[in-house]
C-alpha cells in the first residue's frame, strides 16, 4: 500500500516553525556572545594615539572584569580586576549622550600616583611609557578645561601635602591616592584626553572590557568619498592590543 504524503500546507507549518526556531536560537546565540563573552567597540577620538587612532574597531572581553545583563544592567561576577597599564573599555557618566571610551589604567586602588612634567610615577616609582605622546604645546591649569577638576584634586591629595598652595596642570599635579573601588585612567595622547586628571576617578562597575584585538580600521579622515572600502588599514587588522610592559 502507498505511503500517504502529508498535505502540503501541513509541510510549509512546519517548515516555518522551523526556520523560527534556528532564527531564534541564533539570536540568543548572538545575546549570549555579546553579553558574556566579547563586544565590537570603535575608536571616535584621538585620545589613545598612537596605540588606538580613529577608525580602529576593537573585540574586547566583556566577561574578564564582569559582564553587564542587558536591560537590568548588572554587572556578574568578574575573572579579576583591571591591572596598571591595561587598556580598557568603559561608560563613563561625564559623557552625554553616555558613550563606551577607551582608556589607560595608570591607577588602581589604593595606588598614590602624581605626574612631574610629564613624568608619571606611581607609589614613588617612575613609570616606563613608551605608548605616551606630548605636542609641544605649553602646559595649562586643569581648570581651564574643567574649572571642578583642583577641587576635587585637593580632596584626593595625598596625607602630607599642602592643599592650599596647590594649583594642578595638565602635566604636573599630585600626589593623588586612588580611593577604594575607584580607577584613574588616562589617554596615551596626553595632550588631547578629556579622563582622570579633569574628571576624577572611574568607579570599578563602569569598567565594561578589555580589547584583545583590531578587527577592521580605515582612516575616517580620508575625503573618499567611501573610506571604509578605499582606505582600510590592512597592516592594522587583527593586531593584538597587549597590556603595557614596565608598569
Amino acid at each position: 500500500m502507498a505511503k500517504r504524503r502529508p498535505p502540503a500546507r501541513a509541510s510549509a507549518k512546519n517548515e516555518t516553525l522551523e526556520w523560527v526556531k534556528s532564527v531564534g536560537i541564533a539570536v540568543v546565540l548572538f545575546l549570549f556572545i555579546r553579553t558574556f563573552l566579547v563586544q565590537a567597540y570603535s575608536i571616535p577620538s584621538e585620545s589613545m594615539e598612537r596605540t588606538l587612532l580613529v577608525g580602529d574597531y576593537l573585540m574586547a572581553n566583556n566577561a574578564i572584569f564582569g559582564a553587564h545583563l542587558p536591560l537590568v544592567d548588572v554587572a556578574l561576577p568578574a575573572i579579576r580586576d583591571p591591572r596598571p597599564g591595561e587598556i580598557v573599555v568603559f561608560r563613563p557618566t561625564y559623557n552625554n549622550p553616555v558613550i563606551d571610551v577607551v582608556k589607560r589604567v595608570i591607577g588602581t586602588p589604593g595606588d598614590t600616583i602624581q605626574m612631574k612634567d610629564r613624568v608619571m610615577y606611581r607609589n614613588g616609582k617612575r613609570l616606563n611609557e613608551p605608548y605616551a605622546i606630548y605636542e609641544q604645546a605649553p602646559d595649562e591649569a586643569l581648570e581651564i578645561q574643567d574649572p571642578e577638576a583642583p577641587a576635587w584634586h585637593r580632596q584626593a591629595l595625598a596625607p602630607g601635602t599642602d592643599a592650599r598652595g596647590y594649583q594642578p596642570t595638565r602635566n604636573s599635579w599630585g600626589p593623588l591616592v586612588v580611593p577604594a573601588g575607584h580607577y584613574f585612567l588616562m589617554g596615551d595622547n596626553r595632550d588631547h584626553s578629556l579622563d582622570s586628571r579633569f574628571k576624577g576617578f572611574i568607579p570599578r562597575d563602569v569598567i565594561r572590557g578589555k580589547p584583545m584585538f583590531l578587527y577592521y580600521s580605515y582612516d575616517k579622515s580620508s575625503p573618499d568619498a567611501l573610506p571604509f572600502v578605499t582606505e582600510v588599514r590592512w597592516g592594522r587588522i587583527g593586531t593584538l592590543i597587549r597590556t603595557a610592559s614596565g608598569n
